[in-house]
């Protein structure tokens, strides 16, 4: 092979790896704008609807929205709760939902998994977040 055509080819890679760089990054940057927005009105206020409605039947859970995340925690372990994250490390930014159920003293279960697979951030909406609230929930309130 000659190695001008060789050189053309590879200039051509570096060139195509930046440009689909500065495209991811630019993606990533939107996808954590709608995230931002996502926990304003969607996720936080769920969670809130939801530390009252578990209040009024006896389980103490208590909202925290940290900048970049959304808990609904159990007042009695502060190692039991359900989270959104936001993860841009994948191909597709994605709002992920995190669940930790402490087990007796020393045992930890943690589960981890999109929110609503397939979407994109600013596509999860309120049914999708309500209903990962209602299918982990049982876990979180189960003995």
């Amino acid at each position: 092979m000659d190695v001008s055509d060789l050189r053309k080819r590879i200039l051509r890679a570096l060139d195509d790896a930046r440009v689909d760089q500065a495209s991811r990054r630019t993606e990533r940057d939107e996808a954590q704008r709608a995230y931002e927005q996502f926990l304003e009105t969607v996720a936080v206020p769920l969670l809130r609807q939801a530390q009252g409605i578990l209040k009024a039947e006896g389980q103490l859970f208590t909202v925290h929205a940290p900048a970049g995340s959304a808990k609904l925690a159990s007042d009695s372990s502060a190692q039991t709760f359900l989270e959104f994250s936001f993860d841009g490390s994948g191909d597709r930014p994605t709002v992920l939902g995190r669940v930790s159920r402490a087990r007796g003293r020393q045992r930890v279960v943690v589960d981890e998994r999109p929110v609503a697979a397939g979407k994109g951030v600013g596509q999860v909406t309120e049914e999708d977040v309500a209903a990962f609230l209602v299918a982990e929930l049982q876990k979180l309130v189960g003995r």
